[in-house]
């Protein structure tokens, strides 16, 4: 996955995307979905997470910085 900007993202990523954007562990990034931090989406059986919801999540954790 690479992309240089935020706007090229597609509009759900997985949570191994997650990992990658964040730069955080796979449990780091399941905790944060399974918490409900960032609101995920489960098809089938896998779980997606909306754009719109990760930029929620920096916006409200990650600015604090």
């Amino acid at each position: 996955m690479q992309y240089n900007d935020f706007s090229d993202l597609p509009f759900t990523i997985s949570v191994k995307d997650l990992m990658e954007l964040l730069g955080v562990s796979h449990n780091t990034a399941y905790d944060l979905v399974r918490s409900g931090a960032i609101r995920s989406y489960r098809i089938g059986r896998q779980i997606r997470i909306r754009k719109s919801d990760l930029q929620e999540y920096m916006e409200r954790h990650i600015a604090d910085y």
